[in-house]
């Protein structure tokens, strides 16, 4: 039980959860587009959230203790090289419209872990992205946005209309709310310089503000061109368990609450719409 029980640790700690996440995210967008299944962009987004996610995490950790990592951060940080490797490979295989606008969302990526921007710019001391003040949940939501909505469709030379950009839309407002539970059980660690969503309104405010941008979420749908039944029903399935989520999260909620429940939704969501396709 031990070992598996580490096993499954490793398996959220390196962000290999996630990344199916954020996959599962991109190939729901595919088949809302009726596009075929990009094996190319799957597996580069699987490699490319293991290293990002992997690098934002630890880097402050492990940038100043090489010699006396913990062996699951070295673990980690081996597992990430490979997958970065993995990832340049897959990266050749993309069309050049493609790695341009990746690029800047690499250095976006770069920026919310490495401390290189000036200081004026903040309210504590540190020097990136991921503390300027109420800025962490946009960064993020905006890169899931790029990389599972526009990434894919861009590669696949699929022309960006309105339908595209309301899908969007839809889900920079899901990544947000799916954020909902991390920011309220980070409370207790937090700096309240973070000036985070539950730290600005509290957490019974958070959770409507959550309720609210679930309905708008589900209702971006009628705004389509495209409408179809299998879309509706999925956005409300997802939109349905979502909510319980983020109504019942809390501070004390147990550890693989968020980082594996929450995170599951999009895995869930893909298998919905597999179902009913």
């Amino acid at each position: 039980m031990r070992v598996l029980r580490q096993i499954f640790n490793f398996y959220i700690n390196s962000s290999i959860h996630v990344a199916l996440a954020v996959v599962a995210m991109t190939w729901v967008t595919l088949i809302q587009f009726e596009l075929e299944c990009d094996k190319n962009v799957l597996v580069f987004v699987f490699l490319a959230t293991i290293t990002g996610y992997n690098f934002v995490k630890y880097f402050g950790v492990a940038k100043f203790h090489h010699r006396s990592l913990a062996a699951w951060l070295k673990a980690i940080q081996i597992f990430s090289f490979f997958a970065f490797l993995g990832m340049g490979y897959y990266a050749l295989k993309l069309n050049v419209n493609t790695l341009i606008y990746l690029s800047i969302f690499g250095l976006i990526t770069f920026l919310y872990a490495v401390p290189l921007l000036p200081i004026r710019y903040f309210r504590d001391s540190h020097k990136n992205l991921r503390q300027v003040s109420g800025l962490k949940v946009y960064v993020i939501a905006l890169v899931w946005v790029f990389t599972t909505v526009f990434l894919p469709l861009i590669n696949k030379s699929y022309h960006i209309n309105d339908d595209v950009v309301i899908t969007g839309v839809q889900r920079f407002i899901f990544v947000i709310v799916l954020m909902l539970p991390f920011e309220i059980r980070d409370l207790i660690y937090d700096s309240i310089k973070l000036a985070t969503i539950p730290q600005r309104i509290g957490v019974r405010n958070t959770k409507v503000i959550g309720v609210f941008l679930l309905i708008v979420f589900f209702f971006l749908e009628y705004f389509k061109d495209e409408m179809s039944s299998t879309a509706i029903i999925s956005n409300g399935v997802i939109m349905s368990i979502t909510l319980i989520f983020v109504l019942f999260a809390h501070k004390k909620q147990s550890q693989y609450y968020s980082a594996f429940w929450v995170e599951s939704i999009p895995i869930l969501w893909l298998m919905v719409l597999l179902m009913l396709s």
